[in-house]
């Protein structure tokens, strides 16, 4: 029994060791977006608060946020918390089958966005492939 609780011991102070180590790591993140401006909104908010969300993939009404006249619900410009962020190494990543499908011209997302494929793609081999966590604002 005194074995028992020593190795309990050991093992708590090994596993209590590997902790700041393992906290210390970013946790990597990839927004999806695909419900407009007012989702679009909550998300940057979040991602201010979360630097390392890198990147945020749209989709769906969620591009509309990317385009360079989108404007928030209180009546200001999108493109200029856009710009904030990505100076601050967040990356943006619009869904090209949602441009074709809406008629929407590539020239009219913001230049800080990258045009992906997919969205939905993007988004599953973020998840699969480079280990990120999913949140949806």
């Amino acid at each position: 029994m005194r074995t028992r609780a020593i190795a309990l011991v050991v093992l708590a102070l090994v596993l209590a060791a590997l902790l700041p180590a393992t906290a210390a790591e970013p946790v990597k993140v990839v927004y999806h977006l695909n419900e407009g401006v007012e989702q679009a909104g909550r998300a940057l908010t979040n991602i201010r608060h979360h630097l390392s969300a890198d990147p945020t993939v749209a989709h769906g009404r969620g591009v509309d946020f990317l385009l360079k006249e989108a404007k928030t619900p209180a009546g200001t410009a999108f493109v200029t918390d856009i710009d904030e962020l990505a100076l601050r190494g967040v990356e943006f990543r619009v869904c090209r089958f949602t441009l074709e499908r809406r008629s929407i011209d590539a020239t009219r997302v913001v230049p800080d966005a990258k045009i992906v494929p997919s969205g939905v793609a993007e988004v599953a081999r973020l998840q699969s492939r480079e280990h990120y966590a999913y949140l949806k604002p």
